[in-house]
C-alpha cells in the first residue's frame, strides 16, 4: 500500500483527498503557493513544502516542482486531484517516469480523451453515440463559419481542449459566428495552450447527464451511476444531483453501458466520467443521448455519486492506483436514496458573478447538517489567484424532494460575511417550480437569471428589528425617528425612520406594541459596529444608519467604469472620443481565470481611457470615463 502521497493540488479537493488518505493510515503531504501559506489544506497534511509565488503558473501548474517536493519528502505517490494538472498527460508520464505512483488515469487514456476531436472519433468507433457536429482538420475560420452554416444555427462553439465552461460559445446566428470564434479561441488559447475547436449542434431541451465509471489494471470496469448536472450557468455547473430525475431503469442501463464501454476503449483505470447530452424534449430518451467528454479524472460532483452508492472514491482510486482490483463487482453496487451538491461560492450574483475576494471574518457551514466539503475555515482569505468556492453543500436523502427542502435549509442557515456570496440565488433556485418539479435543462437558469438574482427587499419588521440594534449604540434616538401620522388618544404615534439598506437609503414607518415599545426583539443578525448584517431567503443584507457626512462612494451614474478585482486587460473596444451606446462593450478584463465584459452604462462619449490591452489592473481602478449625452 502507499505509504506517502503527495496532493498536487489545493483546498477543499486537497483536504478531502487528506481525510481518506489519513483514514487509511497513508501519510500526507501538502503543497502550496505563496498565498496559501496558512491554508487549511497546508495546516492539516502531515507535512507541506512551499512550491512558488502565488499565481498558479508559477506554483500549482509547474510538475518539475512538485515532483521534486514528493522526492523530498519521500513521497511514494502523487494525487492531483481535479483542474491544473490532473489531466496533464505528460506530467503523468513525468510522475511515473521518477519512480512514483501516480493516482490518476494511464496518460494513454488522458491523451486518447484529452482532445474532443479525437475522442468524438474514437467514441464512433466504440459504438457510443456522439452529437451531430464537425471535429475536422480544417481550423480555418472560412471552413469552422461554413460547417456552421451547415449545422444550422443555434450552434455550440467547443475548445478541443476545454473544460470548466471555458472555451465554450453558443451563437445563435450567422452574423455571430465569427466575434463568437475569436472570442473562444483567445480564451481557450489562454486557459489550454490550444486554440483548435470543434463544432457541435445545440441541442434542445438540453440536459447534462454524465456516468461515473471506474476501472482498474485487472481490466475491470464498472459504472456507478448517473449525475444529473443541467442547472449551469455559463457552461458551469451549479447544483448537481444522483440520480438523475426522470431517468427509467432501462435508459439508465443503455447509458451507463455505453459509457462502459466508452471506458473500455481507452483501457481505463480509476475514476472518470463520460458526459452525455440528453435532447429531453420528450423526457429521457437512450435514443437522444449524444456523448461530449470524458474527464479522466475525480469531478468536483462526486459527492452525490459517493452518497447514493455508499463507496468512497477517493479510497478506491488509492487502491486502484496501488495495483488492487475494484472493491466491489457491478451487481454489488446500488443507489439509495437521493443526493444533492450545491457549490457556494465567493461571487457577487448581482454584478454578474463577479468573484468576491477578502477575509472570511465569519463562516458557519452548520456541519452538523449533511456534509460540508470546504478548502476555508473562519479567517481565511478569498485570494484573486484561484477559484472561489467556498464549500460544496451535500445532503443526502430518501427523496429528491426532502433533498431539496435540506439542501434549502443548509444553505439558509450557513453564515457567510463579509464576501459575497451565491447562497441567496441558490436558494431562489432550489425553490423555482420548475426545479423542484424537475423540468430541467441547461438553459433554465439563463431564462429566469432576473428573478435568480434579484436581491429580496426586507420587511418594515426586519428593518424594525435591525434598527432596534443599531439604535442601541446610537447617541439619540428622536434624531434618527420622525413622528408621523395623526394623533391618538393614549397611544403612542407611529414613527419613520431612515436607513441604508444595501448601499441605498430607504424610508419605513413602524408603530408601537400594545404596550408603548417601539421595537420588538427577537431575531440574531451578524452584528458588527454601525452595521446589522440579516439572512433573507439565504441573502445577507446589510443595514445601517444613514451617513451624515457628505461622502462615501461615487454614484455609478457619474459614468467612471471601475475594476471590479484585479486582472488584466485583454481586450479594448473604444478610444477616447467615441461615441457609445448603453449596454456597449468597452473593454473585456481577465480575472480569476474567466473573462469579464465591461460595458457603457448609458448612451454617451468616452472622455477619459485609462487602460491598454495587456495591462494589469488593481480592484476599482478607473479604467475608462463615459460622459452622458446631453439632452436637449
Amino acid at each position: 500500500m502507499i505509504s506517502k502521497l503527495l496532493i498536487a493540488n489545493r483546498g477543499e479537493i486537497a483536504c478531502r483527498i487528506i481525510r481518506t488518505a489519513r483514514a487509511m493510515g497513508i501519510a500526507t503531504v501538502a503543497v502550496y503557493s505563496d498565498a496559501d501559506a496558512k491554508a487549511l489544506h497546508v495546516r492539516t497534511a502531515d507535512e507541506a513544502v512551499q512550491i512558488g509565488p502565488s499565481p498558479a503558473a508559477e506554483s500549482y501548474l509547474v510538475g518539475e516542482k512538485i515532483i521534486a517536493a514528493a522526492k523530498q519528502t519521500g513521497a511514494d505517490a502523487i494525487h492531483p486531484g481535479y483542474g491544473f494538472l490532473s489531466e496533464n498527460a505528460d506530467f503523468a508520464q513525468a510522475v511515473m517516469d521518477a519512480g512514483l505512483i501516480w493516482v490518476g488515469a494511464p496518460p494513454s487514456s488522458i491523451r486518447a480523451m484529452g482532445l474532443k476531436d479525437a475522442a468524438k472519433k474514437l467514441m464512433r468507433e466504440a459504438g457510443v453515440p456522439v452529437t451531430p457536429g464537425y471535429d475536422g482538420d480544417d481550423q480555418s475560420a472560412e471552413r469552422l463559419q461554413q460547417e456552421a452554416d451547415a449545422i444550422g444555427y443555434p450552434v455550440l462553439i467547443k475548445a478541443v481542449a476545454g473544460g470548466g465552461g471555458k472555451g465554450m460559445r453558443k451563437v445563435d446566428a450567422a452574423g455571430d459566428f465569427l466575434s463568437s470564434l475569436e472570442s473562444c479561441r483567445r480564451e481557450a488559447k489562454a486557459s489550454f495552450g490550444n486554440d483548435d475547436v470543434i463544432l457541435e449542434k445545440w441541442i434542445t431541451s438540453p440536459r447534462h447527464i454524465e456516468v461515473q465509471v471506474f476501472g482498474d489494471s485487472h481490466g475491470n470496469v464498472v459504472h456507478l451511476f448517473e449525475r444529473d448536472c443541467s442547472l449551469q450557468r455559463r457552461h458551469q455547473k451549479v447544483i448537481e444531483e444522483a440520480p438523475a430525475p426522470g431517468m427509467d431503469e432501462a435508459t439508465r442501463e443503455d447509458i451507463c453501458a455505453a459509457a462502459v464501454r466508452a471506458a473500455k476503449a481507452v483501457d481505463y483505470e480509476g475514476a472518470g466520467t463520460i458526459e452525455f447530452i440528453a435532447d429531453a424534449s420528450e423526457g429521457l430518451r437512450a435514443d437522444r443521448i449524444f456523448f461530449m467528454e470524458m474527464n479522466t479524472r475525480l469531478q468536483v460532483e462526486h459527492p452525490v455519486t459517493e452518497e447514493i452508492t455508499g463507496v468512497d472514491l477517493v479510497e478506491w482510486q488509492l487502491r486502484v492506483a496501488n495495483g488492487e482490483a475494484i472493491p466491489l463487482k457491478q451487481e454489488e453496487l446500488g443507489i439509495n436514496g437521493w443526493a444533492m451538491e450545491a457549490r457556494l461560492y465567493a461571487e457577487d450574483p448581482t454584478s454578474g458573478f463577479l468573484p468576491s475576494i477578502g477575509r472570511l471574518e465569519r463562516l458557519d457551514l452548520m456541519d452538523h447538517s449533511g456534509r460540508s466539503d470546504t478548502g476555508v475555515v473562519q479567517g481565511s482569505e478569498v485570494t484573486p489567484f484561484y477559484d472561489p468556492m467556498i464549500a460544496k453543500m451535500i445532503v443526502h436523502e430518501p427523496n429528491r424532494s426532502d433533498a431539496i427542502a435540506g439542501l434549502i435549509d443548509k444553505l439558509e442557515t450557513a453564515v457567510v460575511w463579509p464576501v459575497k456570496t451565491n447562497k441567496g440565488f441558490l436558494v431562489r433556485l432550489l425553490n423555482d417550480k420548475d426545479v423542484q418539479d424537475a423540468d430541467l435543462d441547461t438553459g433554465l437558469i439563463a431564462r429566469k437569471f432576473d428573478q435568480l438574482t434579484k436581491r429580496p427587499v426586507p420587511s418594515d419588521r426586519v428593518l424594525s428589528d435591525a434598527a432596534a440594534w443599531l439604535l442601541r449604540e446610537s447617541s439619540d434616538f428622536d434624531s434618527v425617528v420622525t413622528g408621523i401620522g395623526a394623533f391618538r388618544l393614549n397611544a403612542a404615534p407611529p414613527k419613520s425612520m431612515r436607513l441604508t439598506v444595501d448601499g441605498e437609503e430607504r424610508e419605513f414607518e413602524f408603530s408601537p406594541t400594545p404596550e408603548g415599545q417601539y421595537f420588538e426583539h427577537g431575531f440574531a443578525p451578524i452584528e458588527q459596529p454601525a452595521h446589522q448584517f440579516v439572512q433573507i431567503e439565504g441573502d445577507v443584507i446589510a443595514i445601517s444608519l444613514p451617513r451624515n457626512d457628505a461622502g462615501g462612494a461615487a454614484s455609478a451614474a457619474d459614468g467612471a467604469i471601475l475594476a471590479p478585482m484585479p486582472g488584466k486587460v485583454i481586450a479594448v473596444d473604444v478610444a477616447e472620443g467615441d461615441a457609445v451606446t448603453a449596454g456597449q462593450r468597452l473593454m473585456v478584463l481577465e480575472a480569476m481565470k474567466m473573462e469579464h465584459a465591461l460595458t457603457a452604462p448609458f448612451d454617451g462619449t468616452v472622455t477619459e481611457l485609462n487602460s491598454s490591452e495587456g495591462g494589469q489592473v488593481q480592484v476599482e481602478a478607473v479604467l475608462c470615463v463615459v460622459e452622458p449625452v446631453e439632452e436637449g
